[in-house]
C-alpha cells in the first residue's frame, strides 16, 4: 500500500501542476498536454525499469562480461611438468638418477608408443623394438639394462637426449 502512494506522489504533484498550466497558458493546451504525457510516461518507465531490476537481480558478471576479461597468467607450473623437468635434469646428472628417475617414464612412454603406433611388444618383442628405436634409446630403455656401477657417474648427455626423444617422437 505504501508503495502504491509512494509511486503515485509524483503524478499527483504533475497532474496539479498540469492544472495550474492549463489555466495560466490557456493558449497553448496541445504543447501542456505533450510534456504533461511526456513526464508520465517517464515516471512509468523508471518504475518499470526498478520492478524489473527487482525481480530479475543482475549476476555478478555476464558470460560475455567473463570471456571479454583478460585472464591473469599464473605463473604456477604444472606439478607434471615440474616432476619430469626434475627427473631430466636428475638424469642427465648421474647415472644413478638416470637409471632410477628417468629411465621408468622413458621406458613406459617407449613400451605405449611401441604397441599403440607399430604393434610391437617392448618386453616381447626386444629386437623388432631396438630396430624400431635405434640404438642410443634402445640402452636406455631395454629391460635388462644393468644399473649403475658407479651411482655418482655421468649421466644422459644432452645430445644423446635429443637423439631419445626424437626417435620416439618418431615412432
Amino acid at each position: 500500500m505504501r508503495v502504491a502512494i509512494r509511486m503515485a506522489q509524483l503524478p499527483a504533484l504533475l497532474t496539479v501542476a498540469l492544472v495550474v498550466l492549463l489555466i495560466v497558458l490557456s493558449g497553448s493546451t496541445g504543447l501542456v498536454l505533450h510534456v504533461y504525457a511526456l513526464a508520465i510516461a517517464a515516471i512509468a518507465l523508471v518504475h518499470l525499469v526498478a520492478a524489473v531490476r527487482t525481480a530479475n537481480p543482475a549476476s555478478s558478471a555476464s558470460p560475455f562480461d567473463a570471456a571479454v576479461r583478460k585472464r591473469t597468467r599464473s605463473d604456477e607450473r604444472l606439478p607434471e611438468l615440474a616432476r619430469v623437468e626434475r627427473e631430466v635434469s636428475l638424469g642427465m646428472a648421474t647415472a644413478f638418477d638416470l637409471h632410477y628417475r628417468l629411465r621408468p617414464p622413458l621406458r613406459r612412454i617407449a613400451g605405449e608408443l611401441l604397441a599403440a603406433r607399430r604393434g610391437i611388444d617392448l618386453d616381447a618383442s626386444p629386437e623388432a623394438a631396438r630396430d624400431v628405436l635405434g640404438e642410443e634409446t634402445w640402452e636406455i630403455v631395454r629391460a635388462d639394462r644393468e644399473p649403475p656401477r658407479d651411482r655418482y657417474g655421468p649421466g644422459l648427455k644432452l645430445a644423446t637426449l635429443h637423439n631419445v626423444v626424437t626417435s620416439l617422437e618418431a615412432l
